[in-house]
């Protein structure tokens, strides 16, 4: 590692914990000031953070998702589904479908090509779960909505790859006129299915390595181990390292009894990690894209905000959860980013006519929920009363 990398970490995150105690004074979540620090020190402002170096830390990206999703699968507890029921999956993939149907009717209203808007439809299901976990641990959010909130998440990616696989082939059928194969249809469940079960046995596997290493530094490696091992074969055999490290963090709060210590080690381990994937993420944002958006992408980043609080609403009233969850659930699902972004690279290999189209309509729009997501998590949480009015961290 040359000197100058060690100089541009050190940049990134002494910047990232200013920004982030300043936005504070205006009563923004940290994250936002992470994000703006990047965003400063990217190649579209000041550049001391070049376009090769955003591409070059791709690695950091991944760990710090891992991260994130092993926390939020480490709420997936068996015993707080036998609590609630189906809720948390039937919300789950009502916000996700109800962001597909609204953002694909309202484009095709609007006369924009089908195969445009079926996919960017599809796209809209997926949310980005990472800022609004970072609002919800840096204010110490708790009550039904939040838990109700880290389950809804957690399924979420797998809706919207179900979601994308099916629009994928309606596309692909329209595009050949061959009709929709078999594989196209089953592509999405099997990498559902084998992230759950990679992430379940890496689960019991790293319990194992716990019975014999019991002091926190020793414990420490084995989660980094695991959870790279996890995203590695992941990768490699087509499934989604999200999904899987979420299902290794399920597994563990299943199966260990220690695992509040175990995660009690892991967040003593990552607020560096993430502050730099936050600065770095912000660094990445093309801010001259925005003016090329055009209607097509002010409509998908109104229709979808809009579709995840309608699904989000309907879901909640079926499902008979209290009125602030209904109501406040949606609009902490705005923030969209990794996995859409690895959608788009699918998409615009079924339909490369409109391949700039929509890599400019999402890059756009995950602009606009990054900087304008945690904020509005923060305000949902505050109103559903599960943040203290006031509260600092």
């Amino acid at each position: 590692m040359s000197d100058k990398i060690l100089f541009d970490i050190a940049i990134i995150m002494l910047s990232a914990l200013i920004c982030g105690r300043l936005v504070k004074h205006i009563s923004m979540p940290n994250v936002t000031g992470y994000l703006i620090a990047g965003l400063i020190l990217g190649p579209f402002i000041t550049n001391l953070i070049p376009e090769d170096m955003v591409s070059n830390f791709s690695v950091a990206s991944d760990m710090a998702l891992g991260f994130i999703a092993l926390s939020i699968g480490s709420e997936f507890k068996i015993s707080y589904f036998k609590k609630v029921g189906a809720a948390p999956i039937v919300i789950a993939c009502f916000e996700s479908f109800g962001a597909v149907l609204v953002v694909t009717s309202v484009c095709i209203l609007l006369k924009f090509p089908a195969p445009l808007s079926i996919l960017l439809g599809a796209i809209a299901a997926a949310t980005a779960p990472a800022q609004t976990i970072m609002v919800v641990k840096q204010y110490n959010a708790k009550g039904p909505m939040t838990s109700m909130l880290m389950s809804v998440v957690a399924i979420d990616d797998a809706t919207a790859l179900i979601a994308f696989g099916f629009a994928t082939a309606i596309v692909k059928a329209m595009e050949s006129g061959n009709g929709i194969s078999i594989w196209s249809i089953l592509e999405p469940v099997y990498e559902v299915g084998v992230s759950f079960v990679l992430g379940f046995v890496l689960s019991i596997v790293m319990i194992l390595f716990f019975r014999h290493f019991k002091k926190n530094s020793n414990r420490l490696c084995v989660i980094v181990g695991v959870l790279f091992l996890d995203i590695w074969v992941s990768n490699q055999i087509g499934g989604s390292a999200l999904l899987s490290c979420m299902a290794l963090g399920a597994g563990l709060v299943n199966l260990f009894n220690e695992v509040d210590s175990v995660m009690e080690i892991t967040n003593s381990f990552t607020p560096p990690l993430l502050m730099v994937f936050f600065a770095i993420s912000g660094a990445g944002f093309n801010m001259g894209a925005l003016k090329e958006i055009g209607l097509i992408g002010i409509v998908y980043v109104v229709m979808r905000v809009v579709g995840k609080m309608l699904g989000a609403y309907v879901g909640g009233k079926i499902m008979k959860q209290d009125d602030k969850t209904c109501k406040y659930l949606g609009p902490t699902l705005m923030p969209q980013a990794g996995v859409a972004l690895g959608l788009i690279m699918v998409a615009q290999s079924v339909v490369p006519q409109y391949g700039a189209q929509m890599s400019t309509v999402i890059l756009c729009s995950t602009f606009i929920y990054s900087i304008l997501g945690p904020s509005v998590a923060k305000w949902a949480l505050v109103k559903a009363g599960e943040i203290k009015v006031g509260a600092k961290n």
